[in-house]
């Protein structure tokens, strides 16, 4: 594999800072571009594209080759983990993922202790593929969902708006929600671990629903699993490149940062840039946070939106990425002035 040397996105994750800030976008492989619209509608259903290696590879190569962006993140979903338990996954039209609830501890006594690998071949072909097809000097990405965020999805069955379902399962059935989270972190060492050694260069942990949580439960359900997650993925690799994405943790980052040890931390675009800049970036490499909807707005106030978050960050360790993922109705106009303005 090419020296990280080459890689700016791993140079800040390793520590040094980069004069133009690499950029990569959440989702960027997705429906805001017509050749992926195109290659969706040949595939057939969603899980169907994240389960055909030539094709997910195509769509993680798809804005690489459009923007020239400084990182590709393999092509997947969160929920192939809860797949690979051997639980029903779907994807419906317009509604989202469905999932059998484990929303009882008769339930969780039916989880599979650990994940078949074996279903997840397809994405590690894809990373093979991707790597191949990348110029040494990007970087590609490997991901998992938070086990707090997949367990979200596990107990209810589906998204719900706050997440109430596992909220309340975490309170009523301590133990058996631990077994969900348990197995979780002990799956997705395993799946990180084959990514990197299918070509990944750096792993983000996505923890998307953990700003839902209060401060005592946010450090047991969403700092423990993913500083377990960390450790477990070292002891194999001990220089992983971890990035970690607890949405909505405002005040309690410097804590995720500590406790974790991850590489760098994303941030939403609701952090507050001076307590981020002292708190976090002091230790840490960020990476973040232009709010989705000013890059659909354009014009002037994209301008202004990404001036700020340059002055706000890019004095430190600093990745330049969105708060969360783009949208589909984002004008691909807007995606390029943002790419001038940033490396302009």
């Amino acid at each position: 594999m090419p020296q990280s040397a080459t890689k700016p996105f791993i140079d800040v994750l390793s520590g040094q800072r980069q004069t133009i800030p690499p950029m990569w976008m959440m989702r960027q492989a997705g429906r805001y571009l017509p050749e992926y619209r195109e290659v969706r509608a040949k595939a057939g259903g969603f899980l169907d594209l994240c389960f055909n290696p030539e094709l997910a590879a195509e769509v993680t190569l798809q804005p690489i080759r459009r923007f020239g962006f400084n990182a590709a993140i393999i092509f997947s979903d969160i929920l192939v983990i809860p797949y690979a338990l051997g639980r029903s996954v779907r994807f419906e039209v317009g509604e989202g993922p469905r999932l059998e609830p484990l929303d009882d501890p008769a339930k969780v006594a039916t989880l599979a202790t650990r994940a078949d690998l074996g279903k997840l071949t397809p994405v590690f072909e894809a990373l093979k593929i991707v790597r191949g097809g990348l110029a040494p000097e990007v970087a590609l990405i490997g991901f998992c969902g938070a086990p707090w965020t997949v367990a979200t999805y596990m107990v209810a069955g589906q998204g719900t708006p706050d997440q109430a379902p596992a909220r309340m399962m975490a309170y009523r059935h301590p133990e058996a929600f631990a077994k969900i989270i348990n197995v979780l972190v002990e799956s997705s060492i395993e799946y990180l671990l084959a990514q990197l050694a299918a070509g990944a260069d750096a792993l983000q942990i996505f923890d998307t629903w953990a700003g839902v949580l209060p401060p005592a439960e946010f450090a047991r359900w969403s700092v423990e699993p993913t500083r377990r997650i960390v450790e477990g993925v070292r002891a194999k690799v001990p220089d992983a490149k971890i990035i970690g994405f607890p949405r909505g943790a405002s005040a309690q980052l410097p804590a995720y940062v500590e406790a974790t040890g991850v590489n760098a931390v994303s941030i939403d675009w609701t952090a507050e840039p001076a307590f981020v800049r002292e708190r976090v970036q002091s230790k840490v490499a960020v990476q973040g946070n232009l709010d989705p909807l000013v890059l659909i707005t354009g014009g002037a106030a994209l301008d202004r939106a990404i001036d700020d978050v340059l002055a706000n960050f890019a004095q430190g360790r600093f990745i330049f990425n969105l708060g969360h993922g783009i949208q589909p109705e984002t004008p691909i106009a807007h995606v390029e002035q943002m790419l001038k303005r940033v490396r302009g």
